[in-house]
């Protein structure tokens, strides 16, 4: 009988420990989004300081009040020592995707074309996610076939790997 009270407790430690563990990283960020108003004159840019070996995605998107006329944007973005990522012009929504080669900030910069320059302020949506929160869950649950808790425990075990990655980053900074 004492196995079995044991073993009870064991798996309630385990439960306990799951629903705390997912708690806590529910509250972490799994991406960014940000608006930027960009002016009829100069640039508007966002950085982020990324370790090496890191995955970036992004969406960015012109978000119009006149259903009519989208206004177009140029958008670059370049590594700490200044290599060129990602260079559009002429555009009214992209996507750029890279691994980090050097840690440090990352610049995405974002102007109006000459043609939209008369227009006023260009609102653009850009959705920025890093690391483990540009990882595909549902693809990976689909080639492994997994579902329900195997799933979210696999989430926490790379938000786990990415805490650790980023706690030796800062003690070696």
């Amino acid at each position: 009988m004492s196995g079995n009270a044991e073993l009870r407790r064991l798996v309630m430690f385990q439960a306990v420990l799951l629903v705390v563990l997912m708690l806590a990283l529910s509250n972490a960020p799994v991406g960014d989004a940000i608006w930027l108003n960009v002016p009829p004159t100069g640039t508007k840019c966002v950085s982020e300081e990324i370790q090496s070996n890191v995955v970036v995605l992004s969406d960015y998107v012109v978000v119009s009040d006149d259903h009519g006329h989208v206004p177009t944007i140029s958008a670059k973005v370049t590594s700490p020592y200044g290599n060129n990522l990602h260079h559009k012009e002429n555009v009214t929504h992209g996507q750029f995707a890279f691994t980090t080669q050097e840690a440090g900030n990352y610049l995405a910069c974002f102007w109006t074309d000459s043609h939209t320059r008369g227009a006023g302020e260009v609102s653009v949506n850009i959705e920025w996610k890093t690391g483990i929160a540009a990882k595909d869950w549902e693809s990976v649950a689909r080639k492994e076939k997994i579902e329900g808790v195997e799933l979210e425990l696999r989430k926490l075990e790379g938000a786990v790997e990415a805490i650790h990655e980023n706690l030796l980053y800062l003690r070696d900074r």
